[in-house]
């Protein structure tokens, strides 16, 4: 590994301070399990400046609060599956931190890490887009707060500043008449990296009708977003198998007219169409609301 200067700051201000000072020479370090890999390939650019953060107190914890859930980034995905608040109110990103690696990374990744190594594999990312976060970044300069799908240029290419640091996730509640899926599917079943991935949102009326469909691919377009198109052939309809699979052929459909024909594609573009299928109807099976399949 090559050598580079190691800075801990003792807060948020002087870690912001520390990124202002070195900007695109600095690099931040959370849980550091994607980092740390990274630092040590010869063809990856080394910073000059490694700022520690995950010894900031002030950078973890989970609230609720008014209607909403707000994460701090250094909350790990072991605290995410363990939290009762987002099992009662965001089981979706309960079951996707499951998903992730071993114990050992999940004791150790942070959902900031997640989010900012911008990773197309990132399995808290979807889950967290069907939620409606919005992120606040900081600076020495200030902070700002965007929408989480705002964030994404390209895979592993944020709009974030070097500068900036995140300091805070928040996202509203799911109601208790709302229910949520989350499937990923891998290439094996530990320890695996998403090949795709799903999260969707469902509400229905008292007459069965769909009146709220949130549906968000992972692995699939370019960035994370959520799949209108294929959200409102649901709304006013009652669920049915011809129509979640006739959603699952719309996404499916839109990957490849953003994407374009490649490798990959003759198998992604059955595959997509199934996990979209199965999520859907996973939110409206009482006994199977929110799941993980590898």
């Amino acid at each position: 590994m090559k050598q580079f200067e190691y800075i801990r700051p003792q807060s948020r201000e002087e870690a912001c301070a520390s990124l202002h000072r070195y900007g695109s020479d600095g690099c931040i370090l959370a849980g550091g399990t994607d980092l740390l890999i990274e630092l040590s390939k010869q063809s990856v650019k080394t910073p000059k400046v490694l700022v520690d953060i995950s010894f900031l107190d002030d950078l973890r914890g989970i609230h609720s609060d008014n209607g909403s859930i707000g994460l701090r980034p250094l909350v790990t995905h072991t605290e995410l599956l363990q939290s009762s608040i987002l099992h009662r109110c965001a089981p979706l990103l309960a079951i996707a931190a499951s998903a992730i690696g071993s114990p050992q990374i999940r004791n150790r990744g942070t959902v900031g890490g997640n989010i900012m190594n911008a990773a197309a594999c990132a399995d808290t990312v979807p889950p967290l887009v069907a939620l409606g976060a919005k992120i606040t970044l900081r600076s020495a300069r200030g902070e700002r707060q965007i929408e989480l799908a705002d964030l994404f240029l390209e895979p592993y290419k944020t709009n974030a500043l070097p500068d900036e640091l995140l300091t805070g996730i928040q996202f509203p509640k799911l109601g208790p008449g709302v229910r949520s899926a989350f499937i990923k599917l891998g290439r094996r079943n530990a320890l695996s990296i998403s090949r795709l991935s799903v999260a969707a949102i469902l509400q229905q009326e008292r007459d069965g009708k769909i009146v709220d469909a949130r549906i968000v691919p992972g692995a699939t377009f370019p960035t994370w977003r959520r799949v209108c198109e294929g959200e409102k052939m649901l709304l006013g309809e009652k669920p049915s198998k011809e129509l979640f699979s006739a959603a699952g052929q719309k996404v499916s459909e839109l990957m490849i007219k953003e994407t374009g024909r490649r490798w990959s594609t003759e198998y992604k573009e059955p595959v997509i169409a199934v996990l979209v299928q199965r999520a859907l109807e996973n939110c409206c099976t009482l006994e199977n609301r929110n799941c993980v399949t590898k």
